[in-house]
């Protein structure tokens, strides 16, 4: 995998569906100021971005960020229920994407009928696995057309939107205050949160300590790029209440002024190819991070092994998210891979603290990139979790049968062990 490539592995998982909802969500807090929330998120993710690219650089591994944590913590019971939370919260994301895609997919072929968005939704997935089981060479190759694709089509939106803004709309003098800016940053970090798919590519990159810190640069550098030029776009040619009105279709009501119809199908495809990509990228990291979690006694040695070409982290993972998105509405959770990351991203920060002279990492900038995570999680919690109890609960239940599955797995492993 060359360095571009793992790059679009993570800019695919960044520029997914969310950018659609996120706008909406978004604009609702910060009004028209939605760019610099953009913006001021992308730093924080920069700052995070830096950790894990002296982690990566110093310990490259298919575990990505988890191995980052074992190495912190040693491979005992905090960074087996962090592995477990990642995992499990990871397939419920999948699941959640393919929903979107289905959704996005039967509005085209089947009049937007419930039962065909489901059928399309697992029907990615599955397609995406067999992709993800052929190997890391062609996955690249597919999600660099992918990523080339919707990035295509998101600067030519970005550059007819923002040729015929209205600059009015984007007056500083009718932003909201400081406060309603800071919370809007915890909806759009969400945005962000692919990036860390990227440490996983470090299996697949011949000099990963020279070749993953670029390609996290790159690949935040690309998404911050896009996010605050679509964002101008369209909050320079939609009012922040018509942007929250629209919601997921406000790109493309933001493309009608110059493109008309047209500028909805241009959204339609770029919904679909981004999609498409976030599943791809979304399913990657289970081969890599489960068989790396087998070998140092985290998981079951099961997740080690390969079925007829298909490893077991690669089936579980598929399997659960199918079932997620055929038996749940996930739009009651839709905010548990925020949480869940902002957790882990939190956990390996601490843990780069315990390592930093091995990693060389300016401590300063650590501290700043904590304070920020954790900043975001908390206001993350007063905000996002607070109007949403059903992502609180999920993310409860989460953490509680990561808690079990490893104290389970662990002791009945000692007793074999013993026996």
């Amino acid at each position: 995998m060359t360095v571009l490539q793992a790059t679009f592995i993570g800019v695919g998982s960044m520029v997914g569906a969310g950018i659609f909802a996120l706008l909406g969500a978004a604009g609702a807090v910060a009004g028209s100021a939605v760019w610099l929330s953009f913006l001021v998120a992308g730093i924080i993710a920069a700052l995070q971005g830096y950790s894990f690219a002296k982690l990566g650089a110093r310990y490259p591994s298919g575990g990505g960020i988890l191995g980052y944590l074992s190495k912190g913590f040693g491979e005992g019971h905090l960074t087996g229920i962090g592995s477990w939370l990642f995992f499990t919260a990871g397939s419920i994301v999948v699941a959640m994407i393919a929903s979107s895609f289905g959704g996005y997919a039967s509005s085209v072929v089947a009049g937007g009928d419930a039962g065909w968005a489901k059928a399309l939704g697992v029907l990615l997935i599955v397609v995406m696995s067999c992709l993800n089981a052929v190997g890391s060479q062609v996955v690249a190759r597919v999600q660099s057309v992918i990523v080339v694709v919707v990035l295509a089509i998101l600067v030519v939106f970005a550059a007819v939107t923002i040729a015929n803004w209205n600059p009015a709309l984007l007056d500083p003098a009718g932003y909201p205050g400081a406060q309603q800016i800071i919370s809007s940053v915890a909806l759009t970090f969400f945005a962000f949160l692919g990036f860390g798919v990227i440490t996983f590519t470090a299996k697949d990159l011949p000099n990963p300590a020279r070749q993953l810190p670029k390609a996290i640069y790159l690949a935040l550098a690309i998404a911050t790029t896009i996010y605050v030029a679509v964002s101008l776009g369209v909050f320079g040619t939609l009012t922040a209440e018509q942007v929250v009105e629209y919601g997921a279709t406000a790109l493309a009501e933001a493309a009608k002024p110059t493109l008309g119809e047209a500028g909805y199908v241009l959204m339609v495809v770029t919904a679909l190819f981004s999609t498409t990509g976030a599943v791809n990228a979304g399913l990657y990291p289970s081969i890599g991070m489960t068989q790396h979690l087998a070998s140092v006694g985290q998981f079951p040695p099961v997740f080690g092994r390969s079925f007829a070409r298909f490893p077991f982290g690669l089936v579980v993972m598929a399997a659960l998210s199918t079932v997620l998105v055929v038996g749940f509405d996930l739009n009651k959770i839709a905010s548990i891979g925020s949480a869940v990351a902002l957790l882990v991203f939190s956990a390996v920060s601490i843990a780069h603290f315990r390592i930093h002279r091995e990693t060389g990492a300016n401590i300063a900038v650590l501290v700043v990139g904590l304070i920020a995570t954790l900043g975001t999680f908390i206001v993350f919690c007063m905000t996002t979790l607070a109007s949403e109890p059903a992502t609180a609960v999920a993310l409860v239940v989460i953490v509680a049968l990561s808690v079990v599955v490893d104290f389970g797995w662990k002791a009945a492993s000692r007793r074999r062990a013993s026996v």
